[in-house]
């Protein structure tokens, strides 16, 4: 039997490290676990009042990258101490940035996977900032590429747990999409 909750939840998130260059030039990046990609070209997160908030709206350019297991210690420490009170945030955990090549924002060198985003729109509401960007570009080690496509096997991502308010890692291959089901339709 089912048992009944007031409240509801979608989960897993992505965690995604965000990075940005403040009017300085100054590289700083955050953890956030709101958002995801809307259709083929575009992503939406959610952030509240953050130094990395400011620099999109200054910049209205940043990048994602996609936290791995590896990196989780790394990752989780971006998300719980500010670029505005640590100025060196990213040297003290061991990220290093290379400038992207196609919007003005920073490149960790630590992640493998980081997609590059230009801002379509900015919309504030309940002290929230919902970010729609268009996806102009990513970058991928080749240590996470089979056959000219990524592998998320070699990646490690992890996701966040909201139930559990912990950090999982994203496990093995269970079913081909659009053939799993492919054994009803006989």
């Amino acid at each position: 039997m089912k048992q009944s909750f007031d409240k509801g939840f979608i989960t897993p998130h992505p965690v995604l490290i965000i990075g940005t260059y403040d009017e300085n030039g100054t590289p700083d990046a955050m953890n956030a676990a709101w958002g995801g990609q809307i259709g083929g070209n575009q992503i939406a997160v959610i952030l509240s009042s953050h130094k990395t908030t400011e620099n999109i709206r200054l910049n209205k350019e940043f990048t994602v990258a996609f936290a791995t297991v590896s990196q989780i210690a790394a990752c989780d420490y971006v998300g719980i101490v500010s670029g505005s009170k640590v100025e060196n945030k990213l040297e003290k955990c061991g990220f290093t940035v290379t400038k992207s090549d196609k919007v003005n924002a920073p490149v960790i060198d630590q992640l493998p996977i980081t997609i590059e985003c230009k801002v379509i729109e900015l919309q504030e509401e309940f002290n929230e900032t919902r970010v729609v960007a268009e996806i102009v570009g990513m970058k991928a080690d080749e240590e996470v590429i089979t056959d000219g496509k990524i592998d998320l096997g070699k990646v490690g991502l992890v996701v966040f747990d909201t139930v559990g308010k912990c950090y999982r890692s994203v496990g093995e291959n269970v079913g081909t999409a659009w053939g799993a089901g492919k054994k009803f339709m006989e």
